[in-house]
């Protein structure tokens, strides 16, 4: 008979995987690897991720791991930016190239004249010259191709070139602006020549797992998932949740008492943990869910009490106080926010070293 999960214990499973029942003291390299990449949209908030996972972590830690190349910010799942180790990054770009393909769709009309046998070694002549901004990008492409729409070039080239961006000095690893380069010049190898779709699913369900194909999918953008986990279910335990859906999992991974303490942490905007599955109930309730996402699709950053997005919190630095406000979702007991204070103040002086007060709020 196989054995049921409840959301409790996807919840304890999945957050051992994360690293978010206790930091680890683990490389930044190996942390993310374990993670199976960061959603990196904006390049602050993988410090803040790793901070919250990692014990002692120090944001020279990721900058060092960004310019020895052992990590890189690409387009990856689901055609966002991600943080990725360069070998992840080799190993699975060209396992993302039918999604990516596929997310061209959204050009529509301005797709018109676009000719991607053309327009992809072109862009590829010009990258090899030397890193360059996307502006650039744009820019020099069209006088190539005149009649074909700028934005359109430029969204063809960051899903059917593989490229990442160039760190530079800045606080948070990358510029406004950044620039690319060519993956295969940057790394000194290029993507895989095959896909992986088999391996990308097995460090997915070690990452996030216990989960269903439809998780899978919803995580990679690959409707190819299911069939690699069907392909691969003699190898893995197979459960179920409290709605009878099939999930999978490696035999040997976590899967902690659904009673296992969980700390109180702060997770930041765009984090993987609350994109990574259909049924996000392990990590945030159906009628929260809502409050996850701004209009303008902005994934807003959580807290977690007893493992649970509870709330969403912001900071904000002004004459050198820095401030933490946190608008829970509900009432909290007083022992949560006794806990989330203390943590709160403690990210606080990660994020703003100079501040001479740190100041953590609860606001209706």
């Amino acid at each position: 008979m196989t054995e049921t999960l409840s959301v409790r214990a996807l919840n304890r499973a999945t957050l051992a995987r994360q690293m978010l029942l206790a930091r680890e003291a683990v490389p930044v390299a190996e942390a993310v690897g374990r993670l199976c990449g960061m959603q990196a949209q904006e390049p602050k908030p993988p410090f803040l991720g790793l901070w919250t996972r990692l014990e002692g972590f120090q944001a020279s830690d990721l900058h060092s791991a960004l310019h020895d190349r052992s990590l890189v910010r690409a387009t990856m799942m689901r055609g966002t930016l991600h943080l990725m180790t360069g070998a992840d990054y080799t190993a699975f770009r060209t396992t993302m190239q039918p999604m990516l393909d596929g997310a061209l769709r959204v050009l529509g009309d301005r797709a018109k004249g676009l000719d991607l046998q053309k327009v992809v070694p072109a862009a590829r002549a010009l990258l090899e010259e030397g890193p360059l901004t996307f502006n650039e990008v744009r820019a020099l492409l069209q006088e190539h191709f005149p009649d074909v729409n700028d934005r359109a070039l430029g969204y063809a080239v960051r899903l059917c070139v593989p490229l990442v961006m160039v760190p530079t000095q800045d606080r948070w690893g990358f510029p406004r602006t950044s620039q690319f380069t060519l993956a295969d010049t940057w790394l000194g190898t290029g993507p895989a020549a095959d896909a992986a779709i088999d391996e990308l699913m097995l460090q997915y369900l070690a990452a996030y797992g216990p989960a269903s194909a439809v998780d899978a999918q919803t995580w990679s953008g690959l409707a190819s998932g299911g069939e690699a986990l069907e392909r691969l279910r003699p190898g893995l335990r197979v459960f179920a949740d409290d709605k009878g859906r099939e999930l999978f999992d490696l035999p040997d991974a976590p899967r902690p008492r659904e009673d296992a303490a969980a700390p109180a942490r702060f997770l930041p905007e765009f984090d993987s943990l609350v994109l990574a599955h259909g049924d996000r109930r392990r990590v945030i309730a159906d009628e929260h869910r809502p409050m996850l996402t701004t209009k303008n699709l902005r994934v807003r950053a959580v807290f977690l009490w007893d493992g649970f997005a509870r709330g969403i919190w912001e900071t904000e630095y002004k004459r050198k106080v820095a401030t933490l406000r946190m608008r829970p979702f509900e009432a909290l007991p007083q022992a949560a926010l006794d806990e989330l204070t203390a943590e709160g103040e403690a990210l606080l002086r990660f994020l703003e070293p100079d501040a001479k007060e740190a100041v953590v709020t609860v606001e209706a």
